[in-house]
C-alpha cells in the first residue's frame, strides 16, 4: 500500500508537500531499521503538529510497522505505562525518530500492519485498542453508504492521534475528499470565518459546539457545514434545542475507540425536526440490548449494550497479542434501548450508575437537568459512598455567574427531577478536569470528593 502515491495524486490538503517530504525521510530511515535488524520496529507517534504527525503515520503504515498513536501531552506516569506494555522500538517525535536499542528476540512478524489507537486515558489505565487498515477502511465505507455520499471532506479541529480525529483523515483520505486540519482556537478566533464549508464534515465536542455557539457569526459559519458529527460527550438539552433554534446540522453519533468512531448516528434531517437520540445503526455495525440474565430485550426495555462492527478492534495490546484471537462483539459500560423506529437513546453508564437508597441513578440525566436551568457552566454528577443512604448524589459543578447560589440551583430543579435523584451535596469548582475531546477526568473528580469530606 503506497499511501504516499496516493495522497501525491488525489488528496487535497494544506501542507501537503511538507508531508510527502518529511513521509519519504520517515519511510526511507524506517526500511532501514528494518533491513538491519530483520524486524518490524513497534513505533511510538507522539507529534503535536498534525503534518507531522500524519508525515509519521504514513511512514509506519507504508512500511506495514506496528504503530502506536500517543498524546503528546501525557505525563510521565502515562509515558512509563506506555513504555512498559509497549518496549518500542522506535519513537517519531517533533520530526525526529529515536531509536531506543530495544533488540528483543521476539520478532513483530505478527504485528504487521497493526494500527494501536490509545484509549482509557482519563481513568489513569492507558490502553490501545488494535486496529488494522481494514477496520478502519469498514468506519469509512459505513459512514459514506448511511449518508449516501461517495466523496466526504473533512474539515478538523480534534487531535490525530484520537480515533475522532484520525478517522476524519481516514474519510477524506479513501474517499478522494479535501482534508483541511486546523486547531479549535484559530476557529474559534474567526480565522476560518471566510472559508466555505458547504459541503464539508466536521467533528465536535459538546462543549467546543458550546463555546462556537457564543458567537453569532461562528454560529451562522456552523450552520452552513453538511454534516457537524457530535460524540465524546453527552450533549445537554440546552445544547441541542440551541444548535435546532440555529438551524444546525448536528449528526449525534455513538461510537468509541473500539469501534474506530461512530456506529450510530443520527441524520441532521432528524435532529432538526426534533429527535435528540443518538440515531440509527449504520450499515457495517450491528447492536442488541440484554438484560443481566443474557436475555434480548424488545424495544423501549433499557439494557446492556452488545456491539458486533466489521470496524471493532482485534481487541486491546498486550505483550505477544494474536491478532488471530481477535474478538468478534464487544460489550461497553453503556447502557440503551431501541425505540420502534430504530432510533438508539444511551441511558447512561453502568459503571456510573448511582444506587442511592435503593434506587438507581444515572448522573447524565441528573447533569442534562441541571445545566438546563443556565444557572451552570459546566457540571460533573457522581456517587460518593454514604453510610445511611449506600451513595450520595454529588454536583460539582462550575457557576454559570457569580451570583448564584445554591438555594436557586435547588429550587430551579423541583418538579424536574424525582426528589432521590436531587443532589445531596454541591461542590463549586473554577474549572472541571477536561481533555481535548472534552472528557471529563472522572478519577480526579472522585479523588477530589472523596478528599472534600474531610475539609
Amino acid at each position: 500500500m503506497n499511501l504516499i502515491d496516493k495522497i501525491q495524486n488525489r488528496l487535497i490538503l494544506n501542507n501537503k508537500d511538507r508531508l510527502i517530504d518529511i513521509s519519504k525521510t520517515h519511510l526511507q530511515n524506517i526500511n532501514q531499521w528494518i533491513n538491519s535488524n530483520k524486524n518490524y520496529p513497534k513505533i511510538l507517534i507522539s507529534e503535536s503538529d498534525p503534518i507531522l504527525f500524519l508525515s509519521a503515520f504514513v511512514a509506519a503504515v507504508t512500511a506495514k510497522c506496528p504503530v502506536f498513536l500517543c498524546n503528546p501531552q501525557w505525563g510521565e506516569q502515562e509515558w512509563m505505562q506506555v513504555y512498559q506494555l509497549v518496549q518500542p522500538n522506535l519513537l517519531i517525535s517533533q520530526g525526529q525518530i529515536s531509536d531506543y536499542q530495544n533488540r528483543l528476540n521476539y520478532h513483530h512478524e505478527n504485528l504487521k500492519d497493526l494500527i494501536m489507537i490509545p484509549t482509557g486515558g482519563t481513568s489513569g489505565n492507558i490502553k490501545f485498542a488494535v486496529h488494522t487498515w481494514d477496520t478502519l477502511t469498514a468506519s469509512v465505507q459505513g459512514v459514506k453508504q448511511y449518508f449516501q455520499t461517495s466523496v466526504i471532506h473533512s474539515f478538523c479541529t480534534l487531535p490525530l492521534y484520537h480515533v475522532s480525529g484520525l478517522m476524519q483523515w481516514m474519510r477524506s483520505l479513501l474517499t478522494d475528499g479535501e482534508f483541511i486540519i486546523t486547531s479549535f482556537k484559530t476557529v474559534e478566533a474567526e480565522d476560518w470565518i471566510n472559508f466555505n464549508p458547504t459541503n464539508y464534515f466536521i467533528s465536535l465536542v459538546p462543549t467546543q459546539l458550546h463555546r462556537l455557539l457564543q458567537h453569532p457569526s461562528l454560529t451562522h459559519w456552523l450552520s452552513q457545514f453538511q454534516v457537524i458529527l457530535l460524540g465524546g460527550a453527552p450533549p445537554w438539552l440546552d445544547l441541542l434545542e440551541q444548535s435546532r433554534l440555529h438551524q444546525i446540522p448536528l449528526a449525534l453519533t455513538y461510537g468509541m475507540t473500539e469501534t474506530a468512531s461512530q456506529i450510530v448516528t443520527l441524520k441532521p434531517s432528524d435532529f432538526l425536526q426534533g429527535n435528540n437520540s443518538c440515531g440509527n445503526i449504520l450499515p457495517h455495525a450491528k447492536i442488541k440490548i440484554y438484560n443481566e440474565n443474557e436475555e434480548e430485550l424488545k424495544t423501549n426495555q433499557s439494557g446492556i449494550i452488545r456491539i458486533k462492527s466489521d470496524s471493532l478492534m482485534l481487541g486491546y495490546y498486550q505483550e505477544n497479542f494474536d491478532p488471530q484471537l481477535r474478538i468478534n462483539c464487544f460489550t461497553p459500560d453503556d447502557l440503551g434501548y431501541w425505540d420502534e423506529q430504530g432510533y438508539l437513546t444511551l441511558v447512561g453508564r453502568q459503571s456510573n450508575k448511582i444506587i442511592t437508597g435503593g434506587e438507581n441513578v444515572f448522573p447524565s440525566e441528573v447533569e442534562m437537568v441541571i445545566r438546563s436551568t443556565g444557572l451552570v457552566e459546566d457540571i460533573c454528577v457522581i456517587g460518593k459512598p454514604d453510610q445511611y443512604w449506600g451513595e450520595i448524589v454529588v454536583a460539582v459543578y462550575v457557576p454559570g455567574f457569580e451570583q448564584v447560589s445554591l438555594v436557586e440551583l435547588q429550587q430551579a430543579i423541583i418538579g424536574k427531577l424525582s426528589k432521590f435523584k436531587h443532589p445531596k451535596l454541591w461542590i463549586i469548582l473554577e474549572q472541571l478536569p477536561r481533555n481535548s475531546q472534552g472528557k471529563l477526568n472522572q478519577k480526579l473528580i472522585r479523588e477530589f470528593v472523596r478528599d472534600y469530606q474531610d475539609q
